[in-house]
């Protein structure tokens, strides 16, 4: 039963970009479901670990095999970085606890550039793939990256032809479009809202499968014109690897627990998270597919 363990100490909820990247938007609404709720006796905090595109904080959740007391945001970017050579750990290293919500990608241009519709970046990447460049984060083969590269694709462009800009933060990648480095960043929705709401930036398309709302509402969703891009970047938490089936048992049901607060659905509504909660057996079905897939794609890419 979840009863049967609780912790007894200081929980540290590890995120592997700098405040306010992805990651670190997931860690701190966590925090505060966790806190609303009071489902902890012990104290919580937020550790920011960035660097090495969000794989540097994998080496403290390493150092903790059995210590259910460290939980650490998680992303496709386990699979991702393994297939593509950059990591030598995947999912399997650690304990999966649970996928919490999904991040849609806005693919997103100066508005003082000539990529003035989705239109626009079909064409390019028809007509000279290879001129166009694209920032993004946190690894090549990310989903981001294999959402441009449907979007290749769909256009009749060479998927490998792209320039690819890579960032440890979304941030970062977003600020490299605006200071006219990359004409495109394919990022996180909530990522490019700052920029968007100030006018810097204009959305294209977002890789929903329906429009967003807020800043979003008058972007078109690639599906709706017609390409065959509806993929996202879900956010999630794992635990260090060799945890009991006890101490599993307890996260599943807090995590659980925890997406039903008030602070939790704010969050997802301010950030453009889509609800996902998986756990238990369903999670390692779902990572098991996912593989799968994202493997086919990046076979198309070159990296495997």
């Amino acid at each position: 039963m979840a009863g049967d363990w609780r912790p007894r100490r200081e929980i540290e909820i590890l995120a592997g970009t700098a405040p306010g990247g992805g990651l670190d938007r997931t860690a701190r609404a966590l925090l505060a479901a966790l806190t609303e709720q009071a489902l902890l006796d012990v104290p919580v905090r937020v550790l920011n670990v960035p660097g090495d595109g969000a794989r540097r904080v994998w080496a403290g959740v390493d150092a903790r095999a059995g210590d259910a007391h460290v939980l650490c945001v998680s992303s496709p970017n386990l699979t991702t970085d393994f297939l593509t050579g950059v990591a030598a750990f995947s999912h399997h290293s650690y304990t999966p606890l649970a996928i919490l919500y999904n991040e849609y990608i806005a693919f997103v241009a100066r508005s003082d550039a000539s990529y003035r519709s989705a239109g626009d970046l079909v064409k390019h990447l028809r007509d000279g793939a290879g001129e166009v460049t694209v920032a993004l984060s946190t690894a090549a083969g990310n989903p981001n990256h294999i959402a441009l590269a449907q979007v290749t694709r769909h256009a009749g462009g060479d998927v490998r032809a792209p320039v690819i800009r890579v960032f440890d933060s979304a941030r970062d990648a977003v600020a490299d479009v605006v200071a006219g480095n990359a004409h495109i960043a394919a990022v996180t929705a909530a990522s490019a809202v700052p920029e968007l709401q100030s006018g810097m930036l204009r959305a294209l398309a977002v890789s929903a499968p329906a429009r967003l709302a807020g800043v979003y509402a008058q972007t078109p969703a690639w599906c709706e014109l017609g390409v065959p891009c509806t993929l996202g970047a879900w956010r999630g938490v794992h635990g260090a690897r060799a945890l009991n089936p006890r101490q599993i048992a307890f996260w599943e049901s807090t995590l659980t627990v925890a997406t039903h607060s008030t602070s939790w659905g704010a969050e997802l509504a301010q950030h453009y998270f889509t609800p996902m909660l998986v756990t238990g057996a369903a999670l390692g079905e779902h990572l098991a597919q996912e593989k799968a897939q994202i493997s086919e794609m990046l076979k198309a890419l070159g990296f495997c």
